[in-house]
This record gives C-alpha cells, structure tokens and sequence, in this order.
C-alpha cells in the first residue's frame, strides 16, 4: 500500500515518528537551556555501553539524541544530571555489573534527587529482569528496550511529566527509523549498521529473543550514511550486523551482502570497509570473491566457530560440520592469501565431551587465527542450551579453557611474529595509555600495533615497519 506520491505507508510513518521524536528533543532543549539562563549551570549526561560494538553504536545513537537536547557529556557519573546504562545479556557477569551500579545508583539519587537512571539494550527485553528492578530497583526512572531506541526523546518528556517510572518495551518492531541524531566515537572511523537482528536460533544465545528477527537496511540508506560519515574526514567503516552474511535476504529488492561490498568500496573517499560478524553458514563463494576484488575492503575476517566439534556444533544449532568449516577457511585463504582470520570460541557447551575438546584444539591448529575471544559456557535463561542435559562441571570448563590458551596463544604469537621486518600501513587511532609520546592503531589485517611518534598523526594511515612481536600486539616503527 502506498500513498499518493509514491511512498510507503511505512515511510511515511517512519517520517513522522521521527519528526514527533525531534519535536520532543526541541521542546527538553528549551527546558535544559531555560535552567541554564536560571541557575548559570549545564545539565550532563552519562552514557555507559555495555557489551558488543552493536551496542556501542546504538549508544552513539543516545550520545546524539542527548546531545541535541541540550545535555552536555561528562565521563564521570557523580557529576550526571542523566544517567543512561546501554545494557547487555549475552553473560551473566554483564548482568550482574548492571544490578551493581543500580545498587549505587540508589544512594546517588538520594543526594540528587532530580537525577533521572534510564537503562536500556538487550538484559531489559528479558521479562525477569524487568520485573527484578520494577521490584527492586525503584530509583530507575526509564526502562526500553532494542527496538524502540528513537523514542528516548519522548520517554524523557513522559517521565518529567508524569513524575513515575516509564517503561516503554517492545516485543518486536520490523521497521528501521532513518537519520536518528548520532556521535560517532572517533572522527576517522565510524560503524553503520546495515542490519538488526538474528533468525539463527544457536543453542546458547539470546539474541534473537532480545533483538528480534533479522531486518535489513535499504543499501541506499546505508551507502547515503556512509558518504555522510566520509564527508566528515572518515576513512574506515565497519559495516554491523548480527550475521551481516545474511543481509538483504528479506528486502523488497534482495541484495547480497557481497553486492552490497561492491557498492561500498565504489564510495568515493572511503578507504577501509570492515565488517562483522559473519556466519560461516551464509559465507557464501561470491562473497570471498567480493572480499577478494574489492580494494578498501581490509585482509581481515572474523568467522566464528565456536567449537570444532560437529557433534557440539549440531547441539548449538550451528548448522555447519568440523569439516565445512576448515574447507570455507581453505578457500578464503586460497583467494586472499594474506588474509587474517580471528574466531569466538566457548569452552565447556553442554554435552561436551574430551574428544570434542580435542577437535575444538585441531581446528585451532589448522586455521592459526590472529587472534581469539575465548569464553567459557555462560547458561542464558530462556535459551535451548539452559535446560540442555550433560552440563559441564566448572572444574573440568576451567580446565579446558586453560590448556586452550596454551595451545592457542603461541599460535597467535607465530603468526604475527610473520609480520617483523615488514611495512604495515597503520590507521593511527589514539595515543598510548602508559606514554603520551606512543601512538596506537591498526594494520590492514586488525593487528594492534604501537609506534613512536606525534598526537598530530591520529586518524592517519601511516607506513610503519614492524620490528618486534608482543604476541597481542606489534611494536613498529614509523618510516
């Protein structure tokens, strides 16, 4: 169904949500700058993203909502008039450090009683935890979700007005709001999601009950966000998505993702395209090929295997063997033979035996990642994996876990000790925590390298020789 000049009825709902959304944003502006012509005082936000870079650009999204309202940023929570808490569910330890700062929280608004707490993200789309700090945890002020992260605007107004807790979540949402106010972190680099979601259901993960089903972005919206990100001097894009291997599939106009990596490299301006994460059931040959052709498209994949086990994989709802894995990781290599791959990996999935384990250790010797996140088994509530017989006793996960790093990390140290004597170029980042005459970016291939040289550089891709191999990370040395 369209309307009369030819958009959606979609469109132009979207269209109006958002302009209801700025209309909100102008009216707590008014607000924020009348208390500052009163009291000569700012109003501050406080902005924390917990867990995956999925969530640290929907809290650029927040950054730049806020901002247009006329908060200003602070990195100190004391001094936070609004205080917001982006959240994540994917382990309990992500959980468990949000209900700690909610603890402190309540003590902090006691003293500042005009404060308002808004939480967000993945852990509040989960019913528990809702009614956990409905009950618990009053002092809360805002509570969304994932699908309705625009709407921060109108929460604000509705919990100034009313004075009570405002809980605004969404079982799912289909529609994607375009040109939401963003801050990228970094002036040379910016993430763009071109898809939300997961249909993918492993075993372990929550997901796809926290962020929906798979929804993808028009390419014309993204590669117009992209040319906007490149006018403002940005070299890199990592193109987001939870399987970024499966966009497009559901567009009215299905497009490939390698289509699409075609389309972004042809950005003029742009000179690196990184993406993740893909799943290498979708990791199709076009793709590796597109990988291959592209220019801007960086040697670097992370393809994660979770485990090497086909018996463990089938059990986490993978959809791909031991043995189809390592031929997709033979064909990347044969296309793109400089190219580095790095994995997720989880130590003690239910069910697993010592032989699997082992088979998790093959599939490491044979691909040789450049680097990996390794975790142990967290059980998620309302996942398969939760009520799954055969758990692994923790002594025996810890175990694993640690002789996988002794396997592992020397690997890692072997491949990048590959790269002393040669010439990297370098995106210069930002300058070294421990020495301010030290910089720190990253090569072509996502290794770490720290370097000698002047502040004036970041945000420069720049020649750098390797001359020495910290196994994590690279020491070079600018030529």
């Amino acid at each position: 169904m369209t309307t009369d000049d030819n958009k959606s009825i979609d469109e132009v709902l979207l269209q109006e949500e958002l302009q209801e959304q700025m209309a909100f944003m102008q009216k707590i502006k008014k607000e924020n700058l009348a208390y500052t012509e009163e009291t000569g005082k700012h109003r501050y936000f406080y902005n924390l993203a917990m867990g995956c870079q999925m969530n640290a650009h929907d809290s650029e999204k927040l950054e730049g909502m806020l901002t247009e309202m006329g908060y200003l940023k602070t990195t100190n929570e004391t001094d936070a008039d609004f205080i917001i808490y982006n959240t994540c569910c994917i382990r309990e330890n992500a959980e468990q450090k949000v209900y700690g700062k909610l603890g402190w929280l309540k003590h902090y608004k006691k003293s500042n009683p005009d404060a308002i707490v808004a939480l967000c993200g993945c852990m509040m789309q989960q019913d528990t935890v809702l009614n956990t700090i409905k009950s618990k945890y009053k002092h809360v002020d805002i509570i969304f979700g994932t699908f309705n992260l625009y709407k921060l605007p109108e929460l604000i107004a509705t919990r100034k007005e009313t004075g009570e807790m405002t809980i605004d979540i969404w079982e799912e949402n289909r529609l994607i709001v375009e040109n939401v106010p963003t801050i990228p972190s970094f002036s040379y680099k910016g993430a763009v999601n071109i898809m939300y979601g997961c249909d993918n259901f492993c075993a372990y993960c929550i997901v796809p009950y926290v962020r929906g089903r798979e929804r993808s972005r028009n390419p014309e919206d993204i590669l117009a966000e992209i040319r906007g990100l490149v006018s403002q001097g940005m070299k890199e894009i990592l193109l987001l998505g939870q399987n970024v291997n499966s966009y497009g599939k559901k567009l009215d106009s299905p497009i490939t993702f390698a289509e699409l990596l075609r389309q972004v490299n042809e950005v003029e301006g742009l000179e690196r395209i990184r993406f993740m994460t893909s799943h290498p059931k979708d990791l199709s040959d076009d793709l590796i090929a597109a990988m291959r052709d592209c220019d801007k498209v960086c040697h670097y994949l992370h393809l994660p295997v979770q485990s090497g086990s086909t018996n463990v994989l089938r059990r986490m709802n993978r959809k791909y063997t031991k043995e189809s894995y390592l031929e997709l990781v033979r064909k990347v290599k044969s296309a793109i033979p400089d190219i580095a791959i790095s994995t997720d990996i989880i130590v003690g999935f239910p069910g697993e035996t010592e032989e699997d384990f082992q088979d998790t250790l093959d599939v490491i010797r044979e691909v040789r990642y450049s680097t990996a996140f390794t975790f142990l088994y967290s059980k998620r509530t309302g996942t398969p994996a939760a009520t799954m017989e055969d758990q692994v006793p923790e002594d025996v996960m810890k175990d694993r876990f640690d002789r996988l790093l002794k396997v592992l990390n020397p690997l890692i140290h072997e491949e990048n000790h590959k790269q002393i004597g040669t010439t990297q170029m370098v995106l210069v980042e930002e300058v070294s925590k421990q020495k301010d005459t030290i910089l720190t970016g990253r090569t072509d291939n996502n290794t770490l390298v720290h370097f000698e040289g002047s502040k004036e550089l970041i945000g420069s891709i720049v020649p750098v020789k390797i001359v020495d191999n910290k196994t994590f990370y690279l020491i070079g040395e600018r030529i």
